[in-house]
């Protein structure tokens, strides 16, 4: 049903509108009243009716000014019909200046306000239509582009069309919250919505199915946060399962922070998930008691170290130092455990990097050995770390040896390509879905050469064949190869060449000179 609140300094006036007139038949039902302009200003701010009825005379802030304001307050105010007693035109030309959009003198005619409902209804259905219809697709390009920025897709681009459809300003601080449930639930979006300030709140579902929003967090306090979302859970557990896990990443600026805003939630949710926890996590705490766990953190930095270069028969040996360590400190086995979790994101995320697939390691482990969650004395957990260090450390090298010689032909190809324009290795990385250090250090095993030796090469390369064919000035040249200072270029330029390019350019000038002078000579001969 949509809402109408009737505002009339004449109680009767109020009654008789309630009661005479069929607001049912045509979609209304009265959501309150109002005998003056404040509480008239303040009831419709908070029920946002569609419609409200108003006479011109009321104490306080008349019609016309409570019409005004309401317009200047609400994204989007009401439609407004005018009741007055009086036939002027100078009522009616500031009404319609105002954007109403009746009006009726009174006495009010049953007739003519049972016509008038009619139209009403309509425009006022055909506009929410037409709104939810555009929503929804603001919403799924909202989505679209998120996802787009979450799975490593960057470029200045698509940052700005974020920008655009998020409505974000350039420094603007965001938060991500990332909802987990066991079961897909249609309606979770629609309930969702309503927990966050308006326009604030950016919603989009994830790859698996989980439900994210992206949140303008510059104006709420960690306090009220902790608020909204606890009360969010508290909410959907009615609805759903205890497990319904509520993760919250940090605070960071700007739209190139969204994937690792993503990648905090999705961090904590395997943390959680793999010991069956629901609840509501914030990143900060997680990451507060990573920094108090250091140094059981770091026991197993050695272990890692002998995954990626494939050392089998070290691996079991740093499985008992490592579980030892934890002995001789009492760590409690479910203390244990999230260290172990911190092991399988890392090494899960190695083999993504590698574009393997974790998920069909990690479901032949839990086949063999089960749940995490159900492990709950030191030799299984050490069995099972053994197990995953092994099978991790044959699948990369495994990788490895498929993926090296075809990425870095394609990495090189992009270089010699592209090298014209603001090429860093880390762009380079996230470009090919690869790390960064694995990438230079296999640039360097295949061309000889570091990136960035191997870019200035060829930029001056290019550089000099400018230099050679063409009277374009240093400064366009520099740009041309992709350096965006003249000064910088000149400095590298003459550390590659030898000799400054303005003096590069004039030996070959002279070079090309004498040679046609030569073959002059001949010629005369």
């Amino acid at each position: 049903m949509m809402k109408v609140l009737i505002v009339d300094d004449e109680p009767w006036v109020l009654e008789g509108l309630k009661t005479m007139i069929d607001w049912g038949k045509h979609g209304f039902e009265v959501c309150g009243e109002a005998l003056n302009g404040p509480d008239a200003l303040r009831l419709i701010q908070e029920y946002k009716p569609e419609l409200v009825l108003t006479d011109i005379h009321i104490p306080v802030i008349n019609g016309l000014e409570l019409i005004a304001q309401l317009h200047e307050l609400m994204v989007t105010p009401p439609k407004f019909v005018i009741l007055s007693g009086y036939d002027d035109f100078k009522y009616a030309r500031t009404a319609l200046r105002y954007r109403v959009n009746e009006y009726l003198l009174k006495p009010i005619d049953d007739d003519e306000i049972e016509s008038l409902l009619g139209r009403l209804s309509l425009i006022i259905q055909e506009e929410t239509a037409s709104e939810q219809t555009l929503g929804k697709k603001q919403s799924f390009i909202r989505g679209n582009i998120i996802n787009r920025l979450i799975q490593g897709e960057y470029n200045e681009g698509l940052e700005l069309q974020a920008r655009n459809v998020m409505k974000l300003q350039d420094e603007a601080e965001l938060v991500c919250i990332l909802i987990c449930c066991a079961s897909n639930t249609l309606n979770l979006m629609q309930y969702v919505e309503g927990t966050f300030p308006q326009g604030l709140a950016c919603f989009f579902e994830d790859s698996t199915g989980k439900i994210g929003i992206m949140l303008q967090s510059s104006s709420i306090s960690h306090e009220s946060l902790d608020v909204m979302v606890t009360q969010l859970r508290k909410d959907l557990v009615g609805e759903q399962e205890p497990t319904i896990l509520v993760a919250v990443s940090e605070r960071a600026i700007g739209v190139q922070s969204i994937r690792a805003l993503y990648l905090q939630t999705q961090e904590i949710w395997k943390l959680k998930c793999q010991l069956e926890k629901g609840g509501v996590f914030f990143y900060s705490d997680q990451r507060k008691l990573k920094k108090d766990d250091d140094y059981h953190q770091d026991i197993f930095k050695q272990l890692l170290d002998k995954v990626e270069r494939n050392e089998q028969e070290q691996i079991e040996s740093c499985v008992k130092r490592a579980f030892a360590s934890f002995a001789e400190d009492l760590l409690t086995s479910e203390v244990v455990k999230t260290r172990v979790v911190n092991l399988e994101l890392t090494i899960c995320r190695l083999l993504a990097e590698m574009q393997g697939n974790p998920d069909l390691m990690m479901t032949k482990l839990h086949q063999e050995y089960g749940n995490l969650g159900d492990l709950n004395d030191y030799l299984a957990l050490s069995k099972y770390v053994c197990s995953l260090s092994r099978e991790a450390a044959i699948y990369l090298s495994q990788l490895k040896q498929q993926t090296e010689g075809n990425t870095i032909f394609n990495v090189i190809q992009y270089v010699d390509r592209e090298f014209r324009t603001k090429l860093q290795l880390q762009d380079l990385a996230l470009h090919f879905h690869m790390n960064s250090t694995y990438l230079g250090q296999l640039f360097r095993k295949h061309t000889g050469q570091g990136f960035s030796e191997y870019l200035n090469e060829k930029r001056m390369e290019e550089a000099k064949s400018l230099l050679m064919r063409t009277q374009l000035k240093i400064s366009d040249i520099a740009n041309q190869v992709g350096y965006s200072k003249t000064d910088y270029f000149i400095d590298k330029f003459k550390l590659i060449v030898g000799v400054v390019p303005s003096v590069y350019r004039n030996i070959n000038k002279n070079l090309k000179l004498q040679g046609e002078g030569a073959q002059h000579g001949e010629k005369e001969v």
